[in-house]
Order: structure tokens, then sequence, then C-alpha cells
């Protein structure tokens, strides 16, 4: 796994960039092409869950998520956010997802969390309902309350609509809306990370825009 490096205070590191160019009509599609990955991510969640609560408990007595155990659970989420990226949670790129748990850097929707040598046990108890609260009314404004990686209703899914409306008829996703969608996917994988206890960190109650994190937001304006 790569550890994100730069930024120490965003742990959780979502990139993604466009691709050029974008069938038109691909995306009419989009929704039958990906139902195998729906199918493996099913089961993948699943055990994504199982895991979760295994690492509950280890966090709790040693104060550390096991590392196989985060790194599978990162897999699951890099999945998920490529199978969103294809499909209409920001159909970004015509690039069929891979299936697979590895990082793909490739590919052009990336995920990263930094590994956190320690977790705090007092937070662990806490952090995944009652501190997350805020963040889960919000994120259900935006995905309409589905899972990340299925096609979203929310504002996700409604601005993902009208860029694939106007790439039908322009052949162009316009650069604006591209960086307000995978900004709002970046808000809702930073929830989910912390609240599967991957990272301490707070989600900051921020949109930050645009398909890259390696830069400052100044530098992004």
């Amino acid at each position: 796994m790569t550890t994100p490096v730069g930024f120490p205070d965003r742990p959780v590191q979502v990139n993604a960039r466009i691709d050029t160019p974008l069938s038109r009509w691909l995306w009419l599609v989009k929704w039958i092409l990906a139902i195998p990955h729906y199918v493996v991510l099913c089961f993948l969640w699943i055990a994504f869950t199982v895991v979760t609560v295994i690492a509950f408990f280890a966090i709790l007595f040693t104060e550390r998520y096991p590392r196989a155990l985060f790194d599978f659970n990162l897999g699951v989420m890099r999945w998920s956010w490529r199978v969103a990226y294809y499909s209409y949670d920001t159909l970004g790129t015509d690039r069929y997802p891979p299936f697979s748990l590895g990082e793909e850097p490739d590919y052009p929707a990336r995920l990263d969390i930094a590994y956190p040598e320690r977790l705090s046990r007092g937070l662990v108890l806490v952090k995944w309902w009652l501190l997350a609260i805020p963040h889960y009314l919000v994120i259900a404004f935006f995905t309409g309350g589905s899972h990340l990686g299925w096609s979203s209703g929310g504002l996700i899914g409604v601005l993902t609509l009208i860029a694939a409306v106007i790439l039908a008829f322009t052949e162009k996703y316009p650069k604006d809306l591209f960086d307000l969608i995978v900004g709002l996917n970046r808000w809702v994988l930073r929830v989910a990370a912390y609240a599967t206890l991957m990272t301490d960190k707070y989600p900051p109650f921020r949109l930050d825009l645009g398909g890259s994190e390696t830069t400052t937001p100044e530098e992004r304006a």
C-alpha cells in the first residue's frame, strides 16, 4: 500500500482524472456492464463488515488495526471507488474497472488511506455512530442514502445525470461539474474511512473540489 505523503492532515486521499474522449452514449448501458462488479462487491462488503467488527475489538484491546485486515478493507474501498467512478457516481472514465483489491495506479480513480500505527481505544467506541452523525446527515443528502459503488440518488446522482446529458450533446464533461462531483465523492469516502475505524482524523466539513489532492486548495484556485 502506498502511504499518502505531503499532507499529514489528510490521511484519506482521493484522486481522479477525467478521461478524454468519453463516449457520448456508453453511459446508457454502464449499469448493465457494471453488474458483475456489483455482484462481487455485494459479497466483499459483507466481508468488509465482518472485518470491521474484528478490527473494532483489536483496536479496543491493542490500539492497533491489524495490517492485513486494514489492507483488505482498503482494497474493498478502492474497488468500490473505481466502480463508482466508472458508473453513476461520476462517469469520469470509460475504462472498465479491474477486478482487483490492489492499488491499480494506472486507473484514473485512486484512493489512499495512511495506515495508522495507533488508534484511540476511546474513540473506537463512539466515532462510528455518535461522532459521525453530523456527517451521516450530510452524505445522506449527497448519496440519497445509497451505498458508495452502487447507482446512487441524491445530489451526486442528479449532478452525474446532468453531466451525462451534457456529454451526450456536446461530447464534453464540464470541468467545474466534474470537480464538484469528485469533491462530493471525496467527502463520502473520508467519512466512510472514519466511520469504519480506519483513521482517527475527524473528516473536515469542507468540500475539496477537483480531481487531485496533490495540490493545495490555494493552488487549485
